[in-house]
């Protein structure tokens, strides 16, 4: 490259790191930092909110200090008729910073009901189809703090068990199409967010959703919003989801513990045995144990429904147990020995 042409990059790259002298958005692209490891590659989720902008450029940052490689994704979900327009205004304002951005579009019928779900789940395949193909294994995600206590607000009224209630941290323990989900600004305000995305790019898209009292999360937004006016400590109930996580992590060591003693998998047959011993443990680790494997034979993201694994092992137990299907897999008995193979075998 010429002399004159490192000299305008240099610039370029001066102009948008120049941000970092602010104190505060230094002290977030620290903790961003914190989650990343600079030799590996990876794709970043963008929507236009300022939690997105906000990632995008701490991303920008990195893959300019450190040369990280990092590609840029909008999910255009179609569900709105302006949607089209505003990924089009946020890849412009993208591009002010050097940033190159492709939008993904969900084409297709869209759904009538369960809309925001669908979405999610719609959203996270187009994103992890394109990781694929990049050879990508890492997405990151803008959620932050804000999320956290909504995410878990909502999970208490599902009646959600532990791991449930401790779902969702900084990295996933449930990788989607084998793309593992990472979320740097975790611990993060959202109100923090929207200073540096206004500070930074002077603008972010207000999602309409987001006063639309019709879909839940919503309505949880609100009640946090209340509750805090009644005295809510936040600090507190962040203390008490940190608690619940590490006591999660306890329950994930001894489900792995189980797995690896209590059961055989044959990969090249995609076929797992366990033992009459995997059947012994506390309830919670057989849960889990059985719900891990079925999904690894029947190649999902999520579990299947608690309600259905719980029943398969108080059946077992019981010695009443035969053959299920559940989750794309078979669950069948045998003998002492309970076979989980894939219903396609």
């Amino acid at each position: 490259m010429k002399k004159k042409s490192l000299s305008v990059k240099r610039k370029k790259h001066d102009l948008i790191l120049k941000h970092l002298n602010d104190k505060d958005i230094l002290k977030v692209f620290k903790e961003f930092n914190k989650t990343i490891d600079i030799k590996r590659k990876y794709a970043v989720a963008i929507s236009g909110g300022p939690d997105s902008l906000a990632l995008a450029y701490f991303s920008k940052c990195a893959s300019i200090i450190y040369n990280t490689k990092i590609k840029y994704y909008l999910v255009d979900h179609k569900l709105r008729k302006e949607s089209t327009k505003e990924a089009k205004k946020v890849l412009q304002t993208l591009k002010k910073l050097k940033i190159n951005c492709k939008i993904l579009t969900w084409k297709g019928k869209k759904p009538k009901s369960n809309i925001q779900s669908i979405a999610r789940n719609k959203r996270y395949t187009l994103l992890t189809n394109e990781c694929k193909k990049f050879n990508i294994s890492f997405l990151l995600l803008g959620h932050h703090l804000d999320d956290l206590y909504e995410n878990f607000l909502l999970r208490i009224l599902r009646g959600s068990g532990l791991k449930g209630l401790a779902s969702m941290d900084k990295t996933s323990d449930n990788n989607f199409n084998n793309i593992k989900i990472i979320r740097p600004l975790m611990d993060v305000k959202k109100s923090d967010l929207k200073k540096i995305s206004k500070k930074v790019f002077k603008f972010f898209v207000e999602d309409p959703s987001n006063s639309n009292e019709n879909f839940k999360r919503i309505r949880i937004r609100k009640l946090i919003n209340t509750l805090e006016l009644e005295g809510l400590d936040k600090n507190k109930l962040k203390l008490t989801i940190k608690n619940l996580k590490n006591a999660n992590d306890a329950v994930n060591f001894y489900t792995k513990k189980n797995i690896d003693e209590n059961s055989i998998f044959f990969k090249e047959k995609n076929k797992f045995f366990l033992s009459k011993t995997f059947f012994t443990q506390p309830n919670e680790i057989i849960f889990r144990s059985l719900g891990e494997i079925i999904k690894i034979i029947g190649k999902k993201y999520y579990l299947p429904r608690g309600k259905s694994i719980s029943s398969i092992v108080s059946d077992i137990k019981s010695g009443k147990f035969k053959k299920t299907t559940l989750g794309g897999s078979v669950i069948q008995k045998t003998s002492e020995t309970v076979i989980v193979f894939s219903e396609r075998s």
